[in-house]
């Protein structure tokens, strides 16, 4: 197991900082399924003890995203392909409802700034930060939800789209793929721009089918991260 020394802000509690790290590794598959994580050498990364350590472990377990096995280990769990689908399910169904809420309001304010999101991810793509492209696209649909006042819908699709965010980031470098996002997310933000609530339904429908339509393909080159 990898973990790079991390100081934390001694002016917030070390717990949910711990699990926002661990969890960051986990979905970008820095920590790939299967990595072990010591409890041990967790508290001599983070400079902390061991409840924050043991809080975050058990946040990470709640959202399926490690397997403790008491007194003896904790291990990054495999992609669960059911998990993933209705992360897909729920985003969906609530975006869907997103973007055609924004495509029929009359204020446009938020399209400026989204823009800006879909250039710096075309920055991204040419120096092919893969890592960053994902941070940005993750960003872009929080401020769509932000947009349309429903932030909490989006905390929600973030706790439950561990599994599915591990897929996409296996998906991401197949060639044309992140040009692909690109793409799509320039078409739905078109589409709310011009009022066309259907056009944005379409194409975030499209948009949000990629991966999983590619899952037996990722499945097949990734046979010991994915399961189900």
């Amino acid at each position: 197991m990898t973990v790079t020394a991390i100081q934390l802000d001694r002016a917030r509690q070390a717990a949910p900082q711990v699990y926002e790290r661990l969890r960051e590794q986990i979905i970008a598959l820095t920590l790939a399924p299967g990595s072990v994580l010591a409890r041990n050498e967790l508290m001599v990364q983070f400079g902390v003890s061991q409840t924050p350590i043991r809080d975050a472990l058990l946040r990470l377990a709640e959202e399926g995203l490690v397997d403790i096995f008491p007194q003896h280990a904790t291990v990054v769990s495999p992609i669960d392909l059911a998990a993933a689908r209705q992360a897909h399910f729920l985003r969906r169904s609530v975006e869907l409802e997103v973007v055609r809420t924004l495509a029929l309001r009359a204020d446009r304010s938020f399209v400026a700034p989204l823009r800006t999101l879909i250039a710096r991810q075309r920055a991204m793509l040419d120096a092919e930060d893969f890592e960053a492209f994902a941070e940005t696209d993750q960003l872009l649909h929080r401020q769509l939800c932000e947009a349309a006042e429903v932030s909490g819908l989006w905390t929600l699709i973030r706790s439950r789209s561990g599994h599915l965010d591990r897929l996409r980031r296996l998906h991401l470098p197949v060639p044309g793929k992140a040009q692909s996002i690109l793409n799509d997310h320039a078409r739905i933000l078109d589409a709310i721009a011009a009022g066309d609530a259907d056009g944005a339904q379409e194409a975030l429908r499209q948009h949000l089918s990629g991966t999983l339509a590619q899952v037996d393909e990722i499945r097949a080159r990734f046979p010991d991260y994915v399961r189900g």
